[in-house]
């Protein structure tokens, strides 16, 4: 698994621009950074090597005694989300310095991860997308039924991991070989063809392919 850079940032929503042939193109606007280097790890004393950032500043009072004295460190303020983002070197980094946009340039691929929307407990047709069972004549209040969902004699159970009625969405997701389109870092936003996981205002991950 490659070991990119990224940044954090918010999903502002979904809307369209248009290519130069008139197409309409759907994207999603994010806002990302600039996020501090809060911790260096190194190979030498963490036997990996890592890059902790923080995002969105908060005041000092809504941050707890422990983490007052680890963000102290990079002397860059106190911020609600931490991320560790592993790296062959951190070599050229420095304690407090900016992660922006500008790490990203149009037309780069990216991997975007965000937590799904949630959907509650939902049917197995809802969830897995299942036709059902038939609705011909005889077949009475069974048509969204799941049917028969455990073996014979052997080995009397139904397996782990069967495709049931449940819990559906908020897990995390990761969408590959998501294409930058723009990125403006005055107003650091990245612009992104298609869609990424999560809700609007939710918390994604942007990083290098």
């Amino acid at each position: 698994m490659a070991k990119t850079l990224g940044i954090m940032g918010r999903k502002l929503g979904m809307t369209r621009i248009f290519g130069d042939d008139g197409t309409a193109i759907p994207v999603t606007v994010i806002a990302a950074g600039p996020c501090p280097i809060l911790q260096k790890k190194e190979d030498a004393t963490d036997k990996y090597a890592a890059l902790q950032i923080g995002f969105e500043q908060i005041e000092e009072s809504k941050a707890n005694k422990p983490a007052k004295g680890h963000m102290a460190k990079a002397d860059r303020g106190f911020y609600r989300n931490l991320k560790e983002i592993r790296l062959d070197s951190v070599e050229g980094y420095e304690l407090g310095q900016d992660l922006t946009v500008e790490i990203f340039q149009p037309g780069d691929k990216v991997k975007v991860s965000g937590t799904s929307k949630g959907k509650g407990f939902q049917g197995f047709m809802k969830r897995w997308n299942f036709r059902g069972l038939p609705a011909s004549h005889g077949a009475e209040k069974v048509h969204r039924a799941p049917g028969s969902v455990g073996q014979c004699a052997w080995p009397s159970k139904v397996f782990k991991g069967k495709k049931m009625a449940g819990q559906m969405g908020n897990k995390k997701v990761t969408c590959i070989n998501v294409e930058v389109l723009d990125v403006r870092p005055e107003d650091n936003l990245i612009i992104l063809k298609g869609q990424v996981p999560g809700p609007k205002n939710g918390l994604v991950m942007v990083r290098k392919q």
